[in-house]
């Protein structure tokens, strides 16, 4: 088939495919797109629609095309219809893609380890296939799940299994997010040291970055934040722990809590709180996008990383403690591998499992401002000198570059970050695409004085400057030696 008309004959055009969630709202592809672009390529997207999609759109360049999402699955037989649903509709839209202009890579991001078999398709049309790993299911099994036992039960561990294999010996190229992941991709996978990359995700600094919050009363109650997915691998339950520790147990009249996000468990858990009595002192969101997000996280006062320890989590890299940091917020964690890799000593880590010493890390948090302004100034820092999604992007385009070859300098508009998502200025401009004014970061005073007050009104004489040093308690483990993402 021929190209389309005003496709520069030497562009490259790379396909990615994702399942697990809507584009632009994930962040990870979305930054990703927004890399190739940037160097040059033709990017389009194949996704499930969000709520109020259209089936098209252009967005910052990049052509999005979304199918109807399938009903919530429910057992076994639910999850094979659905993923069945998804793949039919996917390789549907690939031809579509193709028609409009021919690819030369595919880019297939998990869950599910599906997308292998289109993959192998559309090789014989000579596209190579890059694996962006996302999720270890085998281990998601097990966390869910347990070991398996019965003969079912092995059955589908097995079917996983293979899968996963399938999937790593298609592949030309393995992304893995973080050094754990590319052990797997390593050991279980049988890949090439030389065919698997770590590209960590992480924040685009330059857009994720704390608002000017609106002036509060200086009483206003302490706000605990959630952000994220609301599975049952993700233990949101526990901030309703927490939430009734502090109201009911210890009295507190000052805490407040909000959760951003959605998924299985969400209207199961609004139902937990209403029964536990929490309804005023807790909202969920639902959805929300990256200006709602910046919202909150730039009043909030501590950050909650509720995951419990799991095969899956241990290993997994968590977005939400990264963001909490570009706002320069606090945060509390179970001691998680990967997660010590991402927070360093910028967050309070408490012992797997003990929901009682992660709610007095969050107490202690809410009742030592000092120490609450020295971990979130450190957080900043830290995501922006370590975490940081610039220092990954060359690292990931540097994947294609080596399978397709150079780009041809194709003039085009400059590519910009995850806020082109809206159509609003340019993230590096002193105002969000709403007008509403970022915190000035190159003066230290400013960014101080937001990070130890998030909005309240406070009388002048009792700011202080913060300690250079600020005094964080030393976990129950070993600190786990820094790897890559």
């Amino acid at each position: 088939m021929s190209r389309s008309r005003g496709v520069h004959p030497s562009a490259r055009h790379v396909l990615v495919v994702v399942q697990n969630l809507p584009v632009p709202l994930d962040r990870r592809v979305w930054l990703e797109c927004q890399a190739l672009r940037a160097h040059g390529y033709d990017v389009s997207v194949i996704c499930p629609k969000g709520p109020g999609d259209p089936a098209r759109q252009v967005i910052d360049g990049v052509h999005i095309y979304k199918y109807r999402p399938p009903p919530e699955a429910r057992g076994l037989l639910g999850y094979v219809l659905e993923f069945v649903y998804c793949w039919v509709r996917t390789a549907i839209l690939t031809r579509t893609v193709w028609r409009r202009q021919p690819f030369q890579a595919l880019q297939a991001c998990n869950p599910p380890d599906t997308y292998w078999l289109l993959a192998r398709w559309w090789k014989r049309r000579g596209v190579r296939f890059v694996f962006d790993h996302h999720d270890l299911n085998p281990e998601l099994f097990r966390s869910r799940f347990g070991e398996p036992r019965s003969v079912r039960e092995r059955c589908e561990m097995w079917a996983l299994t293979w899968l996963e294999r399938q999937t790593f010996h298609t592949a030309d190229r393995v992304i893995s997010t973080n050094e754990s992941y590319r052990d797997v991709a390593l050991r279980r996978g049988g890949c090439a040291p030389g065919t698997v990359k770590v590209v960590r995700s992480g924040p685009d600094t330059t857009a994720m970055r704390p608002l000017v919050p609106q002036e509060r009363p200086a009483d206003a109650p302490y706000t605990l934040a959630y952000l994220g997915i609301m599975g049952p691998q993700d233990g949101v339950d526990t901030v309703l722990d927490v939430m009734e520790d502090l109201v009911r147990t210890r009295g507190r009249r000052d805490v407040r809590a909000v959760l951003m996000g959605f998924g299985d468990c969400l209207e199961q858990l609004r139902a937990d709180c209403t029964a536990r009595g929490l309804d005023d002192v807790v909202t969920f969101t639902g959805r929300v996008d990256r200006a709602q997000i910046a919202e909150h996280l730039s009043t909030a006062d501590v950050g909650l990383c509720p995951d419990a320890k799991s095969p899956l989590n241990d290993v997994s890299t968590m977005n939400k403690t990264m963001e909490y940091m570009a706002y320069a917020l606090p945060s509390v964690c179970f001691d998680l591998v990967e997660t010590r890799v991402s927070g360093g000593d910028t967050v309070l880590y408490a012992a797997a499992g003990d929901v009682t010493a992660f709610t007095d890390h969050v107490e202690r948090l809410l009742d030592d401002e000092e120490m609450r302004v020295g971990l979130g100034l450190r957080a900043r820092r830290r995501v922006c000198d370590a975490l940081d999604w610039r220092q990954q992007a060359e690292v990931y385009v540097s994947v294609f570059r080596d399978l397709l070859g150079p780009v041809a300098q194709v003039p085009r508009p400059r590519a910009g970050t995850a806020v082109a998502e809206t159509g609003g200025p340019a993230p590096d401009q002193d105002r969000d695409e709403l007008g509403r004014a970022y915190v000035d970061l190159d003066d230290p005073a400013e960014l101080q004085a937001f990070v130890r007050d998030r909005g309240r009104r406070r009388p002048a004489e009792v700011v202080r400057p913060v300690p250079p040093e600020v005094r964080v308690p030393q976990p129950a483990t070993e600190t786990v030696a820094s790897t890559a993402r």
